[in-house]
């Protein structure tokens, strides 16, 4: 029996170490704007072994999975120590999610969870579950991070048991490992979901975006990404929101949109990564689009292209909930790359690559929606006749040479 379990724990062992060391290479031939990598960087098999296994003989002969783990995705991201990092949401199979602490050298491959998960203390009103953090290094020292807590809706009939509350959920770090929990964000909405710190102040005041909502799903008459000033963090009350980047009919974010990490300054405004929601015929559709705000006013948008500017493909189209990108973490490094952090399906986390100039050159030049099918055709026809001028000026020119 010993030697049974010996070997099954060393295959167990083999198994996890070879996923991790894996190498990560780049996809195909990419759109130029952002650059795929092939392999998933965290998924529910990198979690530390002694997480799900009892490796005590003894109690656990068969050595079975005692606490199973259903999904890792939706993680913030920072750069911490000259380490890439990212606070994932775990999943057991439990339905309950809790964060955990990887930890990359490259940002691309090797990530490791740190040895235990995070204890995040709980305000007066426990949370019933927690996720999505986004983290900020805010201009006042303090890492934050800032996550959905959900509870029971108290004003649910006893028949019905999904009936929930959201709200924003406001803790603070100094090492990622000890979490100072503040009291739970304030705000004149119902329900708050994908609530982002703005890293600096604005009018020396701590800066909110938010997403207002009238229900735990339905965004109702919440108009899209909100904005919101507040004197403390230490009790965070938002007595006013303004909308910044409305939900519209027919467009990608028609159902609902957030903000997904924390935005990043550029020389030509704040760099902000959203998430849109459609409904299809096969449900929910979530995809990813980046906007610009001014760097004066950050509540003012200045440039938004049409449409997504990433979708799921391939197999990042299956999982948990299927048909979903969502991403609330990345990191800007000091040579103008920029590590995107995405979950697919609520399954998996994966990473894709491109650069400052890259991100505010698709921004800029990109055009925006024009909301009707005859505004999209005149968008392209303008393409097409830039183009076709270029390759006449260029066939002039090798005419001139030709003759000479």
């Amino acid at each position: 029996m010993h030697k049974r379990f010996m070997k099954r724990l060393k295959s167990l062992e083999e198994h996890h170490e070879q996923l991790i060391r894996t190498p990560n290479v780049k996809e195909g031939l990419s759109n130029g704007i952002v650059q795929r990598y092939s392999n998933p960087v965290l998924t529910a098999a990198h979690t530390p072994l002694y997480w799900r296994y009892d490796m005590d003989a003894s109690r656990n002969p068969e050595l079975m999975e005692r606490f199973s783990i259903n999904a890792v995705f939706n993680a913030g991201a920072i750069l911490f120590k000259g380490k890439y990092v990212m606070v994932a949401r775990v999943e057991g199979a439990d339905r309950k999610s809790f964060f955990a602490v990887a930890e990359s050298e490259n940002g691309i491959d090797n990530f490791r969870f740190h040895e235990k998960p995070v204890l995040m203390p709980s305000t007066d009103e426990p949370d019933t579950n927690i996720y999505d953090m986004r983290l900020v290094q805010h201009e006042d020292g303090w890492i934050y991070g800032l996550f959905c807590t959900e509870r029971r809706d108290p004003a649910a009939k006893p028949s019905d048991q999904s009936a929930a509350v959201a709200q924003c959920g406001i803790a603070r770090t100094r090492d990622l490992v000890q979490w100072e929990r503040l009291p739970d964000l304030k705000t004149p909405s119902p329900q708050q979901r994908n609530v982002v710190l703005h890293p600096e102040f604005v009018q020396g005041k701590y800066a909110f975006y938010t997403r207002p909502q009238d229900g735990f799903i339905d965004a109702g008459n919440g108009g899209g990404i909100g904005f919101g000033l507040c004197a403390s963090i230490g009790n965070a009350v938002i007595t006013e929101e303004k909308l910044i980047d409305r939900r519209i009919y027919h467009t990608i974010s028609e159902a609902k949109n957030g903000l997904g990490p924390a935005p990043i300054k550029t020389s030509k405004g704040w760099l902000h990564l959203a998430h849109g929601v459609r409904n299809t015929a096969a449900g929910l559709r979530y995809t990813l689009y980046l906007f610009m705000t001014s760097l004066q006013d950050p509540s003012e948008l200045i440039y938004k292209p049409a449409g997504y500017f990433m979708a799921p493909e391939g197999e990042e189209r299956v999982g948990d909930v299927s048909n979903v990108l969502f991403s609330n973490g990345w990191i800007a490094t000091d040579d103008g790359t920029v590590y995107i952090y995405y979950a697919s399906s609520d399954t998996r986390m994966h990473v894709a690559t491109s650069t400052i100039d890259q991100l505010m050159d698709y921004v800029i030049n990109t055009a925006p929606d024009q909301y009707t099918s005859a505004g999209s055709t005149a968008t392209l026809l303008g393409i097409i006749q830039n183009n076709q001028a270029y390759i006449d000026q260029q066939y002039a020119a090798l005419r001139v040479s030709n003759d000479k």
